[in-house]
This record gives C-alpha cells, sequence and structure tokens, in this order.
C-alpha cells in the first residue's frame, strides 16, 4: 500500500479516535467499565490507576496493528499508526498537561490548551459516574474558553 494512501488512512484514523474517545468515554467508561474508570475521578494514591488498563488495551491494539501492517504492506499499518499517535496525544495533553501526572513547569499561554483544562476540570468537577459533560479529550467546546 502507497505511503500516501497509509498517511491518509492514519490522519483519518486519529479524527475518528477523538470521535470515539467521547462516545466510549461517555457510554462504556462511564457505563459498564465505571468499575475501571471510576480510579480516574479519585484522589490518586500510587503512580497506576486502573483506568490506566485502557490505555494498555489501545496500545496492544495499536501494536497488533502496526505489526500487521507493516509484515503484510495492508492498511492496518496507516490505522495502527493513528491510534498509537492519538494515544502519544492523549498522554500528553490529559496526563501530563491536565492531570499534571509528570510534574514540568506550566504557563500555557494558549486558549486551546486553557480550553481543555477547563473543560476536563468541568468533566471532573463532579465525582460520580454520570458527570453530564466534557467527554472528549483533544477538543472541548467553546464555551470553556478563557
Amino acid at each position: 500500500m502507497s505511503v500516501i494512501i497509509n498517511v491518509v488512512i492514519c490522519i483519518l484514523t486519529f479524527v475518528f479516535m477523538e470521535a470515539w474517545a467521547w462516545v466510549s468515554h461517555k457510554y462504556l467508561l462511564h457505563g459498564p467499565l465505571w468499575f475501571l474508570h471510576k480510579s480516574h475521578h479519585r484522589k490518586r494514591e500510587s503512580w497506576w490507576e486502573w483506568n490506566d488498563l485502557v490505555s494498555v488495551i489501545y496500545t496492544v491494539i495499536a501494536a497488533i496493528l502496526i505489526v500487521d501492517g507493516a509484515d503484510t504492506g495492508k492498511w492496518t499499518l496507516g490505522v495502527g499508526v493513528g491510534i498509537a499517535l492519538y494515544g502519544i496525544f492523549y498522554f500528553i495533553f490529559h496526563d501530563m498537561i491536565i492531570h499534571q501526572r509528570i510534574q514540568f513547569k506550566n504557563n500555557f499561554k494558549s486558549k486551546y490548551v486553557k480550553r481543555l483544562i477547563r473543560a476536563h476540570k468541568m468533566h471532573h468537577k463532579h465525582g460520580a459516574r454520570n458527570p453530564g459533560e466534557a467527554y472528549g479529550f483533544l477538543y472541548a467546546d467553546k464555551k470553556y474558553s478563557p
């Protein structure tokens, strides 16, 4: 498969992952998978949250797709790379910037980053299973603008 087609598949997968993240966060993580996700809505007691298992699952899926696509030349390479890139962005924006799981000096001037932080704070405002808003990770509605 051509490089251009794999790049297009990768970009489409990345965009799809934000939509999938919203749906799965709202209807799976705050639904039947709450037993894993609730650790993320509680005060962290260690570096590990049961919710981190969800990221591990996506990492394994991405790795399998990348290996398969690299081995066979199929479209799965672009999908796997798209999922992996989304995971990297998720880690940077959600775990590092928003939740400060890795401490670093942060003095963000970006309105986009500030909007993401505000939206996620509203999501965590209620520690309950169904807080009712801001389920995305890389997109936040303009109503959360500073």
